[in-house]
C-alpha cells in the first residue's frame, strides 16, 4: 500500500465516522482514529457513537467481517445532549475548554449555556466541571448509533471541530508572538539599564538618565490596567444586579477554587481572554459541505 493509498483510505474511513470527536475510540479525535484504522494500528470496532451500523460500514469498506462493538470503548446508546444547570454554574470555563466543537457559550465568571444544535453528546465537558452542574440527557428516544445521528450533523460537527482547531492554533501563535515580544522588550530594557542608562556629555560633566521616560511609560501602563479593572468591576456589578451572574460562587470549595485559579492563570499567560469575542463565532450556522460518497 502506497502513502497515497493510505491517505485516501483514511479519508474514506473518516467519512464513515460520526464526527462526534468524543475520544471514546482511544484517539484524540475522529481523524486520528481513521488514520490508525487505515494503517492497522486500531480496530474498526472502537466507535460507540457509530454503533453496530458504524462497525458494519467500516467492515464493508475494509473488506472484513462484521464484528461486535468493543465494550472497552463504550456501549451504543441514544444520543445525549449536554445540559448545564445554570443555578450551579460558577463560570469557570473548564467545560468550554473541553468541548471539541465549541458548543458551549460563556465567559469567565459568567453562566454558560450549551448550543443544542452544535452539541455532539461527547461527554467531554462533564469530567472537568468542578461543581457537577452538567448532565447528559438522552434526546433521541430509543434510536442509537447512526439512527440517532445524521450525515448532515456529522458534516457540521466536523466543520466546527476543524474551526476550533484553527482558532486554537491562531491563539497559540499569537501567545508565542506576545511572549517573544515581551522577551525582546525585556532584553532591550536590560541592555539600556546596563550600558545606556547614562550618557556622558561632550564635557563629561553631566549624566543623562532614561529613567523618567521609563517611569512615564510604566505609569501610563498602570493607569490603563487600573481603568480596565474598574470597567470590569462595574460590569460585574451590573450583571449581578440583573441576576446574570453565576449563583454558586459562594459554595466553592478550596480545591475547586484552585482549579479555577489555575485555569484563569493559564488564560492570562496565553492571552486567551483577549480572544474571547472569537469564542462566540461557532454560534454562526455552518453549511455542511458534501461528504465523500460511501462505498
Amino acid at each position: 500500500m502506497t502513502v497515497t493509498d493510505s491517505i485516501t483510505l483514511a479519508d474514506r474511513i473518516e467519512d464513515l465516522l460520526p464526527q462526534t470527536q468524543c475520544t471514546k475510540c482511544g484517539y484524540a479525535a475522529c481523524r486520528p482514529y481513521a488514520e490508525a484504522v487505515s494503517v492497522g494500528t486500531a480496530n474498526y470496532n472502537q466507535c460507540p457513537p457509530g454503533g453496530a451500523e458504524g462497525v458494519a460500514r467500516l467492515a464493508a469498506l475494509l473488506g472484513k467481517p462484521v464484528i461486535p462493538l468493543n465494550p472497552v470503548n463504550g456501549l451504543e446508546r441514544p444520543r445525549p445532549l449536554a445540559v448545564i444547570d445554570e443555578s450551579l454554574c460558577i463560570g469557570c470555563t473548564l467545560c468550554m475548554q473541553a468541548c471539541p466543537v465549541d458548543a458551549i457559550l460563556g465567559a469567565p465568571k459568567q453562566m454558560h449555556t450549551v448550543i443544542e444544535s452544535l452539541c455532539t453528546g461527547c461527554d467531554l465537558c462533564v469530567a472537568p466541571c468542578p461543581v457537577d452542574c452538567i448532565a447528559m440527557v438522552p434526546v433521541t428516544g430509543n434510536a442509537s448509533g447512526w439512527e440517532a445521528w445524521s450525515e448532515q450533523q456529522a458534516s457540521a460537527a466536523r466543520a466546527h471541530h476543524d474551526q476550533r482547531a484553527a482558532r486554537l492554533e491562531r491563539e497559540r501563535q499569537a501567545a508565542e508572538a506576545r511572549v517573544a515580544a515581551r522577551r525582546a522588550a525585556s532584553t532591550t530594557t536590560g541592555e539600556l539599564a546596563a550600558g545606556g542608562s547614562t550618557a556622558p556629555t561632550g564635557s563629561g560633566a553631566a549624566a543623562t538618565t532614561t529613567a523618567p521616560a521609563s517611569d512615564d511609560a510604566e505609569a501610563r501602563k498602570r493607569a490603563i490596567i487600573q481603568a480596565a479593572l474598574e470597567r470590569a468591576r462595574q460590569k460585574k456589578q451590573e450583571l449581578a444586579a440583573k441576576g446574570a451572574g453565576p449563583h454558586n460562587t459562594e459554595r466553592v470549595s478550596a480545591d475547586v477554587q484552585a482549579q479555577i485559579d489555575a485555569a484563569e492563570a493559564r488564560r492570562r499567560r496565553l492571552g486567551i481572554e483577549a480572544a474571547q469575542p472569537e469564542q462566540a463565532a461557532p454560534a454562526t450556522e455552518v453549511t455542511p459541505g458534501p461528504r465523500t460518497s460511501k462505498p
